[in-house]
């Protein structure tokens, strides 16, 4: 399975999942159709699914186009999802699997940034010694989604579910807002070394306009202030030893940022 990053709009990733064997694809949250498209006919393959991780129009915008195009294309998404998601046919819970290109992902239930929000994650497999992970908006780089539909206490229970994940995991998070949010990051954590080091890679990684996603869990753990929320340092700038407390106040504070 090779993993294609199509950037759109102002900061958005689609990522388009290719069985080389079979010559098949699928497609993660395609907020616009023509940039999924001509990648399909560059590799001359066929679109079989859309997983689509929640409902916000830069993540399913291209459904129905894309549809129209393959109309055998199967629509996955979380079970909460339903009447939310153009073209949804297959819905997902937690726990569940589904197959493609002769690996099986394991579908995450992510509460946080919506109600309904699920991820897609490809465990290692004999000829891969990463797994992939597909979070939409939950985790992104030095990050997190903003709580939109949820409260702060299923938003951190769901980053604890990725957080996880083997250290090797690469995380394929659905926006390039990782230079923003490593500024912020700074703020609350400046003398974490390996968080002054990334910064200094993205900022030169950005200014070449080069992208930062893939990340990797294990670099998460190390400089994402939202996976760190039981760290001495951060619980005395939010004035707790609570991780949920210190989790809420970070994500205030982003929010102002």
């Amino acid at each position: 399975m090779e993993v294609y990053r199509l950037p759109i709009l102002s900061d958005n990733y689609i990522f388009l999942l290719h069985d080389r064997d079979r010559n098949i694809a699928a497609v993660v949250d395609p907020g616009l159709a023509q940039p999924v498209l001509q990648q399909l006919q560059s590799l001359g393959a066929k679109l079989t699914a859309i997983f689509n991780t929640h409902h916000h129009n830069d993540h399913i915008g291209g459904n129905y186009e894309l549809l129209q195009r393959f109309p055998q294309a199967k629509v996955y998404t979380g079970i909460k999802n339903r009447g939310r998601i153009p073209g949804a046919e297959v819905f997902l819970e937690d726990g569940d699997r589904i197959s493609f290109a002769d690996r099986t992902a394991q579908i995450f239930f992510l509460p946080g940034h919506t109600k309904a929000h699920i991820a897609y994650y490809f465990p290692p497999d004999y000829r891969n010694d990463s797994g992939e992970l597909f979070c939409g908006d939950t985790l992104f780089a030095g990050g997190c989604g903003r709580i939109s539909e949820s409260r702060p206490d299923e938003m951190l229970a769901s980053l604890s579910k990725l957080r996880a994940l083997p250290d090797n995991t690469r995380v394929w998070c659905a926006h390039e807002y990782t230079l923003k949010n490593l500024q912020f990051a700074l703020t609350v954590d400046s003398d974490n070394q390996d968080l002054q080091h990334r910064f200094v890679k993205v900022k030169v990684a950005r200014s070449r306009s080069e992208a930062t996603i893939p990340s990797t869990i294990g670099v998460e753990k190390n400089t994402n202030p939202f996976l760190r929320c039981d760290r001495p340092n951060l619980q005395s700038i939010t004035n707790s030893t609570d991780p949920l407390q210190t989790f809420t106040r970070l994500r205030l504070m982003k929010d102002q940022f």
